[in-house]
């Protein structure tokens, strides 16, 4: 496949949909931390989502939650064990739709594609964990159907993987490596910060 010559031009627009996938205490709570591998990155992350959240809730933007329950027999976030609920910082509010899926993208199972464009949504702010797997997912999806996507850094994190080679690779790797796969490709990664800066400039 050839790369892009340029950086596709993305407009975040006056509606972006803010997207939040599986901010789940099952995910959040270092308690269960072994259970995904260990050693999270960014530990700051739920900070900046409840940020973020708030700043689209102030200006009555579309808010989206994603929720993972899952499947599998030992997994914290299976809808009867309490990693199921969401962070406190992301709990949704009554008019802000819930997306449960038991796969790793958000528009899996869900009509999630069907709402963003009721709302007439065409660009998405998607943050949430992980960064390699149902953000990387949803954030993949979201671009191939046509939406236009910014996935902030300091908004979502991961933990150590292990390779199909017994490798243990470090968690800000995994995430570094996942985020350079997508920008430029799927989506426009960018700071928190950015994107405020460019929230304000739109609502100026």
């Amino acid at each position: 496949m050839s790369q892009p010559s340029t950086s596709p031009e993305r407009v975040l627009g006056r509606l972006p949909g803010l997207v939040l996938v599986d901010v789940q205490l099952g995910l959040t709570d270092p308690a269960n931390e072994a259970h995904w591998g260990g050693n999270r990155n960014n530990r700051n992350a739920e900070q900046v989502i409840g940020r973020l959240l708030q700043l689209w809730r102030a200006r009555n933007l579309p808010v989206f939650h994603v929720k993972h329950d899952s499947i599998e027999a030992q997994s914290p976030l299976r809808p009867d064990q309490p990693g199921n609920a969401f962070h406190p910082v992301a709990v949704p509010l009554p008019n802000e739709p819930v997306f449960p899926k038991s796969v790793n993208s958000g528009f899996i199972g869900t009509d999630l594609q069907a709402r963003l464009e009721q709302r007439g949504v065409t660009s998405v702010v998607i943050v949430g964990i992980t960064t390699d797997h149902c953000v990387s997912t949803t954030t993949r999806m979201a671009g191939n159907l046509g939406f236009v996507c910014f996935l902030v850094e300091d908004a979502v994190a991961t933990f150590d993987k292990t390779g199909y080679n017994g490798v243990k690779y470090p968690a800000q790797l995994i995430h570094d490596t996942a985020l350079a796969s997508l920008h430029d490709e799927f989506a426009t990664v960018l700071q928190s910060q950015t994107l405020e800066q460019k929230l304000a400039a739109i609502f100026a």
